[in-house]
């Protein structure tokens, strides 16, 4: 198991470091932010004095390896807009960020789980088929719609749900379904697929055979063998919870590392983007460590066989 999990660390220091290269250089594409943090009646000498205190007047190469000097430091820098401590926008961010994620994870598991177990144990119930629907429906709907929808009913029309911003619990049901239901879609189809393959094999109609009842079968010899694409889903889908996060923290004003990577993107702030991205690269890292980590545990013949 230690060869197995060292050498997904290898792998993912080198996804890492390819990420971090990609950002710092793609987003020198977009041009100089020097321009952006002036005021129009500034002159080319005035341009030129913020662009060497900024350090954009050096090489791109010093400036690269300046920057993976700094990253080695966990240094991301100060916002060249704000002029605070990239770590501290994120810190002050991140907690909301976090609180919109679980709530969407809250969604996606607590109700995709259930209905996939549905869907496959009774496919041909009308109950299944109404399930069904409505998870088409959530794999359709793009994120932002659902939220204006959620927005007109809930909050224009029923007056039930605060339509913005933050505040008590009632703020976070909204962002929470909008941002949950595509990854609910997801858990149930997964859940759906990876039951039924199970369901068919050998050794459940064996058991079967054997006087194992229905529930006791589901939980100690099915579940378990269908967890690991589970596993594999989860890993995924709180990285695409943390992505979709920019587009619902948008339509919700909800202020968490969504809406302040907008705003950076639009001002051109490089630092604070970096670091964002940094960070989203880290967390699905780590995710994706962790689901290696517990395909060991589900199943020992992954880590012996040195891969999935």
């Amino acid at each position: 198991m230690a060869s197995f999990l060292l050498q997904r660390a290898g792998q993912a220091l080198v996804t890492i470091f390819g990420v971090a290269t990609l950002i710092f250089f793609v987003q020198r594409l977009t041009g100089d932010p020097t321009y952006l943090l002036v005021p129009e009646t500034a002159t080319q000498a005035d341009i030129e004095a913020l662009r060497h205190a900024l350090g954009f007047d050096r090489p791109l190469v010093v400036q690269y390896l300046g920057f993976l000097a700094d990253l080695a430091r966990f240094d991301l820098g100060q916002s060249v807009v704000q002029r605070v401590p990239v770590v501290d926008i994120i810190a002050s961010r991140l907690p909301y960020t976090l609180m919109l994620a679980g709530g969407a994870l809250t969604v996606a598991c607590g109700i995709g789980i259930p209905v996939g177990i549905l869907l496959a144990l009774f496919r041909d119930s009308a109950a299944a088929k109404i399930a069904a629907g409505i998870v088409l429906a959530a794999q359709s709907m793009p994120t932002f719609w659902s939220g204006i929808l959620l927005i007109l009913l809930f909050a224009v029309s029923l007056g039930w749900l605060p339509p913005s911003s933050t505040g008590g619990f009632s703020h976070l049901v909204m962002p929470s379904i909008a941002l949950g239901l595509l990854s609910m879609a997801t858990f149930a189809r997964i859940t759906r697929a990876a039951l039924i393959e199970e369901l068919t094999r050998d050794y459940v109609r064996t058991a079967r055979a054997r006087g194992v009842g229905p529930t006791r079968l589901l939980l100690r010899h099915v579940a378990r063998n269908a967890a690991i694409p589970l596993i594999t889903v989860a890993a995924l889908e709180i990285s695409n919870l943390l992505a979709g996060a920019v587009i619902v923290e948008t339509v919700f004003a909800w202020p968490g590392l969504g809406q302040v990577t907008v705003q950076a993107i639009l001002a051109r702030d490089f630092l604070v983007v970096q670091g964002v991205v940094m960070l989203g690269a880290l967390v699905t890292v780590g995710l994706n460590l962790l689901s290696d980590f517990l395909y060991s545990i589900v199943d020992p013949r992954i880590a012996l066989g040195g891969g999935r």
